[in-house]
């Protein structure tokens, strides 16, 4: 049995969190889905995503694979879930299905064409633990693409101190709740340690500057939801982070340094399962 549990995703399923979520998808839906092209997931294929929280990989794999495939995408939080289901009813999406699971003990009675996630393995203990069980629910020669960050990479040209700052406090609190900030470097090894082929690769990111970038907002969202667990483990507190008028600040700061703003770095990568 496995030993090491899940980390807990420690921003939480409030409906916040969730609406964050939605729109952090919107930010980075462009890189997951060049990825997914590039693994070669389309029509008609089965795929499972695992992590799926309010749908949005799901829905993106679901738009690849077309009415004649299928998608379930996999959570263990019911909100996220409800999320996803009224959002799948309200879009009319009938070929996505979403089933509650832990996905360090997963069992489905079916195997998928493609095995996909986003964000997911860093919150494991044992990633490539985890990962070798998930692949167990792919066919021989089927897709694994997985696409995690690294936050260290996040940076402005020049140095503006208040989104370095965000930078910082964000890095802090994930590494002290035991979240691997820098997963994306690590894929390759990862799933060559789950058994997998080496998978190829690719580093993308959001980069723009001047203060209607959507990245103020998206950097803002993020500290807000961290804000609760930084005054718990002694990062931040509500008094220095200043929460209401963040986003505001980190405008007017690239605006005033005419800076280039860039985003965290988001690594691909995709194998398929040896036959």
């Amino acid at each position: 049995m496995h030993n090491q549990p899940e980390v807990h995703y420690v921003l939480g399923h409030a409906q916040a969190e969730l609406q964050r979520l939605i729109r952090q998808s919107a930010f980075y839906a462009e890189l997951t889905e060049d990825v997914f092209r590039s693994a070669g997931i389309s029509e008609g294929m089965r795929v499972l995503d695992v992590g799926c929280g309010a749908g949005d990989v799901s829905f993106l794999a679901a738009r690849l694979v077309g009415p004649s495939g299928r998608v379930i995408g996999v959570d263990r939080s019911p909100e996220a879930l409800a999320m996803a289901r009224r959002r799948a009813e309200t879009e009319q999406v009938r070929h996505v299905r979403f089933i509650e699971g832990d996905l360090a003990q997963l069992e489905l009675p079916e195997s998928f064409d493609a095995l996909v996630g986003r964000f997911v393995l860093m919150y494991f203990a044992d990633t490539s633990g985890a990962l070798q069980r998930m692949v167990r629910h792919v066919r021989a020669g089927g897709i694994i693409a997985f696409q995690e960050m690294d936050i260290s990479a996040a940076r402005s040209v020049p140095d503006l101190l208040l989104y370095k700052k965000c930078g910082e406090w964000i890095m802090a609190t994930f590494e002290r709740a035991k979240v691997d900030v820098q997963m994306g470097p690590k894929l390759s090894r990862t799933f060559r340690q789950a058994g997998l082929p080496e998978p190829h690769m690719k580093l993308s990111a959001r980069i723009d500057g001047g203060p209607e970038w959507s990245g103020c907002e998206y950097v803002a969202d993020i500290v807000a939801s961290l804000l609760p667990m930084m005054e718990r483990l002694g990062v931040a507190t509500a008094a220095e982070v200043q929460i209401e008028t963040l986003a505001g600040r980190l405008k007017e700061e690239a605006k005033n340094g005419d800076g280039i703003l860039i985003s965290p770095a988001l690594v691909g990568a995709w194998t398929r399962k040896p036959v």
